[in-house]
């Protein structure tokens, strides 16, 4: 009975290892699809965004950075689509619930409200958006993931500087 009381403890104690492993690189793949699902979402509701302020926006300013928005996040959707299909990942083509939720009160403003409003959103959003891509170019677990992610950063910068410059402008009541 101890012999195979014994048996038995080893063969789970020599299991332990290899679920942990097993539970770890399913971990991985998860923290890699989030990011993937946070991107799509991300370069989806920009675009969007960006759409609606050209008819919604008052100043120049504003709808020229909007269109730039919806120009660049309509490449970057491509090129995450491209870097999640090479690690086998799925890529949202539908703007979730959530982020209807977050459009929902933009399509009721006009003018120097949406303005203001849309500059607001674009500096928070972007530096969530600089933050999350610069975990997953630090820590993600695929390369292809990994590589997009630093090669969008300075884009997403450079969006972020946009914004903030907006929203400074806006402040001034430029």
């Amino acid at each position: 009975m101890k012999r195979t009381f014994a048996a038995v403890y080893c063969i789970v104690l020599a299991s332990v290892p290899a679920l942990a492993q097993k539970k770890a690189a399913a971990e991985k793949a998860g923290s890699d699809q989030q990011f993937v699902d946070f991107a799509a979402q991300t370069d989806m509701m920009e675009a969007n965004l960006g759409q609606l302020a050209a008819n919604a926006a008052s100043s120049q300013q504003v709808k020229d950075y909007a269109s730039t928005l919806v120009t660049d996040h309509t490449t970057d959707y491509g090129q995450l689509s491209t870097a999640a299909k090479q690690a086998n990942l799925t890529v949202p083509n539908a703007i979730d619930t959530e982020h209807n939720k977050m459009l929902a009160p933009f399509q009721k403003l006009k003018g120097a409200a949406f303005d203001h409003k849309y500059a607001q959103e674009m500096v928070m959003g972007h530096t969530k958006a600089i933050a999350m891509y610069k975990k997953e170019a630090e820590s993600g677990q695929n390369d292809a993931l990994k590589n997009y992610a630093q090669t969008a950063l300075p884009v997403l910068e450079k969006h972020l500087t946009g914004a903030k410059d907006l929203e400074k402008a806006k402040s001034s009541g430029k």
